[in-house]
């Protein structure tokens, strides 16, 4: 089975698309719940089940990154012009309902989410589909390209929920089976569902909320940690002008305050490494309080990666060497 290593993907589409994201989502709960009064709970066409969605570059954070911190996440990056996604798509479609919410699939047209598909191609180092990539808690663990057999899905499948055990992810299915709640694991999990829950909707602080309620009653929690990081990031880059923010930031290097926000917003953008490089500078060149605070506001950053990613093995590196 194919794993990438340290392979994160937080920041690998612009966190900004969100506000344009939450209102296309209310006018789909607008519209659900019209039907219901209409008496037709029928979804309109072309659009899918629970267990399969359609991933787009403005909802790629919600439906796949934190999706997955909960129940592994199939990807199908495919085009209509392609056929052998047309044989492939149907069959990934079908084991989705089977599996009955112990994965979710969820289908990437590459020729209108363009950017998501290059951030695939460029880290699998393939320009070929369909392609079909494994999430598990924010992690690519296994990818396969081309339209292969249905057994071999169904063997890679099973692979590839090993490994979300391994890692501690549960799946859809075996929540539902584990019954009435406290049995088992289930209320850790349900809190981060409805945490994802809030989020979908454009509620940041309610998902702030079960985070922090979920950190009180278990403060090592580390899915909850990155997740609330997260929630707290985009919230405070909500807030922000970033066109005046960046003018700040660049007339003024020894404005801490300046610097942070700027920090914050590439990284939402994506560009965690010039994130973490700002900070560090700041830290490099300031004392007491001043480098202090962005010592404090580096590390919250690193939350929302974990530290086994990349560039914060990298960041916390030569933040020890700056400190000490």
């Amino acid at each position: 089975m194919q794993q990438p290593r340290d392979f994160s993907l937080y920041g690998a589409v612009d966190l900004g698309a969100r506000q344009a994201a939450s209102q296309r989502r209310q006018q789909v709960a607008k519209a659900a719940e019209q039907r219901e009064a209409s008496g037709d709970g029928s979804p309109p066409a072309g659009e899918t089940s629970g267990y399969v969605i359609d991933a787009t570059e403005e909802n790629f954070n919600d439906e796949v990154v934190l999706r997955s911190r909960t129940t592994p996440v199939i990807v199908d990056l495919w085009a209509d012009w392609c056929q052998p996604c047309k044989q492939l798509s149907p069959v990934l479609e079908r084991l989705a309902e089977e599996a009955a919410g112990a994965w979710t699939l969820a289908k990437i047209d590459v020729e209108a989410n363009q950017q998501v598909g290059v951030f695939f191609f460029q880290k699998l180092q393939t320009q070929s589909i369909p392609l079909v990539v494994a999430i598990v808690d924010g992690q690519l663990v296994s990818a396969f390209p081309g339209a292969i057999p249905e057994a071999q899905i169904r063997e890679w499948l099973d692979q590839v929920l090993q490994v979300a055990e391994q890692l501690g992810v549960g799946t859809g299915a075996g929540a539902d089976a584990a019954g009435a709640p406290g049995a088992g694991a289930d209320a850790g999990p349900s809190g981060y569902e409805q945490a994802q829950e809030a989020m979908q909707r454009g509620d940041l602080d309610a998902a702030a909320g079960v985070l922090e309620k979920t950190l009180a009653e278990s403060p090592a929690d580390t899915v909850a940690k990155g997740m609330l990081a997260q929630v707290n990031l985009i919230r405070r880059v909500d807030s922000y002008d970033a066109d005046a923010v960046q003018g700040e930031a660049d007339a003024a290097p020894g404005d801490v305050d300046a610097q942070v926000k700027a920090a914050d917003i590439e990284l939402a953008s994506g560009q965690s490494e010039e994130a973490f490089s700002r900070l560090l500078g700041v830290i490099g060149r300031t004392a007491g309080d001043d480098r202090d605070k962005a010592r404090k506001h580096l590390v919250d950053l690193f939350e929302i990666f974990g530290p086994d990613d990349p560039s914060v093995k990298k960041a916390r590196g030569r933040l020890s060497t700056l400190l000490f």
